[in-house]
């Protein structure tokens, strides 16, 4: 018998024990291959009050990127470059990835980490500025994969500007959209909320886009641009 149309399941006790053990082995995986540069990033991240993509989100844009094949990729929300290292080692070796931030100081931090992972400096481009007024200046269909871990409230906005960044076949990715369970409860919610279901909305009823939500760290919304 078929559930309703927007109707979710109830998770059962054994679905989250799946889902923590997914994670689990994710983290062990990654971890323990590529830990001191990311427990330095994660580190300098706690100490600047930032939160940082979980171990299974990583592997997951690892595996994005990996697959895309990804020689250009534009991240939003540099932070102190937990990400960035995961989307690097998915990455074609010839790739560059493109990070935007509003504040300088953490790329400093991304750049430090980036070069503890074993990367050279040209792997990365560091443009400080807010996302948006960066955003229009990046090529047209100039991207593989877009990451976007940036303001929240944003998220719309960041959506439009990615599909035109993206080429056909391209992925963009939205992190953190469950918002510690936020998004799909019933109560009323903050404003960054609403921001974070008008994207899930967006997407999900977009034709032009093939969609998967990942059910990884705080929730990964992935995307690929179709050619249609």
């Amino acid at each position: 018998m078929r559930r309703p149309r927007g109707r979710e399941r109830a998770i059962s006790g054994n679905r989250q024990t799946s889902w923590a053990f997914a994670d689990a082995y994710s983290s062990e995986l990654v971890e323990n291959a590529e830990g001191a540069a990311l427990r330095w990033a994660r580190d300098r991240a706690r100490e600047a009050g930032l939160s940082s993509v979980s171990s299974a989100t990583g592997a997951a844009l690892r595996l994005l990127a990996a697959t895309a094949d990804a020689k250009a990729v534009a991240e939003i929300g540099t932070g102190t470059g937990v990400s960035g290292i995961y989307l690097l080692r998915g990455m074609r070796p010839d790739g560059v990835l493109t990070t935007v931030d509003i504040e300088p100081e953490r790329q400093q931090f991304a750049r430090q980490a980036f070069r503890g992972a074993g990367f050279a400096g040209n792997r990365a481009r560091f443009i400080p500025g807010r996302a948006l007024d960066v955003l229009p200046r990046l090529a047209d269909g100039g991207y593989d994969l877009v990451f976007c871990d940036g303001d929240r409230m944003e998220y719309p906005d960041y959506l439009g500007e990615s599909l035109r960044l993206l080429r056909t076949g391209g992925l963009v990715c939205f992190e953190g959209v469950f918002a510690d369970g936020h998004t799909v409860d019933s109560g009323v919610q903050r404003s960054e909320v609403i921001r974070l279901r008008e994207v899930l909305r967006t997407v999900r009823e977009s034709a032009a886009l093939a969609v998967s939500l990942l059910p990884v760290g705080d929730g990964l919304l992935c995307a690929v641009k179709q050619g249609r």
